[in-house]
């Protein structure tokens, strides 16, 4: 069941196109990396979602809510956290809280129960009492995400929620998304590749306001190489090399260091096989010492770089 839907949604700020025609879904449950450059139309994309502000064109659903016709059923049925939380700095944390939940309608019986259950979540207990406005900005981020969570909504939409977060705070905040992604479907939008890595199941690259990619992370991180590094003839080794079963594709490369009869080689394998064990066994057998010997699987990082360039070399040309 898709609980977020959307359809040649189009946004123009005056003549400048931020959104273009996209397209895409996200299951229930999904936890989803929407991912994109600066300026890529993600956060254009997530405002529209959340009501914020109305597209041009095309249409979206948000739990099987029209966000223009029924927008306060949407709004109900979310929480958002943007990059930059709007907070009322003169209150305390709790007292934001409570103020939030009325706001959002909470039953007034499970009230005070759902305020401490984001308080505890959050691992904003210790400054309950605190005004708003002198926490760290890490604090505030994390005061912004129990307001998202605190009406119990079946969908976050999440805009770099660990923005201004110390290591050991990212790690907890990831969790938390982690074991929200079992009861919540959640978008997150962060520049923090690893952490899509970490907690997403498939992402969607924004590009230049278009979808760029979307896929399973699993399918997109399968293509493997192995890096080897080795003394011996550079004819010969590739020869060898390229007789072994499984093996797809012999690339030379050069070593960084330049060391003199050491050669590089990158290696395909068939349904990415790991056949570093069957490598080494026919080097050694060989007589030629081995310098590295690595598995290398393509990260996020190294795709999305090469759709967001490829995508920008093809609009220059």
């Amino acid at each position: 069941m898709a609980m977020i839907e959307v359809h040649e949604l189009t946004k123009y700020f005056g003549n400048v196109l931020a959104v273009d025609h996209v397209n895409f879904s996200v299951d229930k449950g999904e936890i989803v990396g929407f991912l994109g450059p600066n300026g890529a139309g993600k956060t254009t994309t997530m405002r529209i979602l959340t009501t914020y502000i109305s597209a041009t064109s095309g249409w979206a659903k948000v739990a099987g809510f029209d966000i223009v016709k029924q927008s306060r059923e949407v709004r109900q049925h979310l929480g958002y956290l943007p990059e930059q939380v709007p907070l009322y700095h003169e209150m305390r944390v709790e007292e934001y809280l409570h103020f939030r939940a009325r706001l959002k309608q909470v039953d007034r019986r499970l009230r005070h129960k759902r305020v401490e259950y984001v308080l505890e979540r959050c691992r904003i207990t210790p400054v309950r009492r605190r005004l708003v406005g002198t926490l760290s900005r890490g604090y505030r981020q994390r005061v912004g995400l129990a307001d998202a969570l605190v009406h119990d909504p079946p969908i976050l939409i999440l805009d770099e929620p660990t923005s201004g977060l110390d290591p050991a705070q990212q790690q907890e905040t990831l969790n938390l998304i982690r074991e929200l992604g079992q009861d919540h479907t959640v978008l997150l939008s962060t520049h923090i590749l690893p952490e899509v890595e970490e907690v997403c199941q498939r992402v969607i690259i924004i590009n230049q306001g278009r979808i760029a990619l979307q896929d399973r992370l699993s399918h997109l991180q399968r293509d493997s190489h192995i890096v080897l590094e080795v003394k011996a003839p550079a004819d010969q080794a590739r020869h060898l090399l390229q007789h072994i079963e499984g093996v797809r594709a012999v690339h030379p490369v050069p070593v960084e260091d330049g060391a003199d009869g050491i050669c590089g080689f990158h290696i395909e394998t068939l349904d990415n096989r790991d056949l570093r064990m069957a490598i080494s066994e026919r080097l050694l057998w060989q007589g030629w010492p081995i310098r590295r010997l690595d598995l290398r699987r393509r990260s996020l990082r190294d795709l999305f770089i090469q759709v967001t360039a490829g995508r920008a070399r093809a609009e220059a040309a």
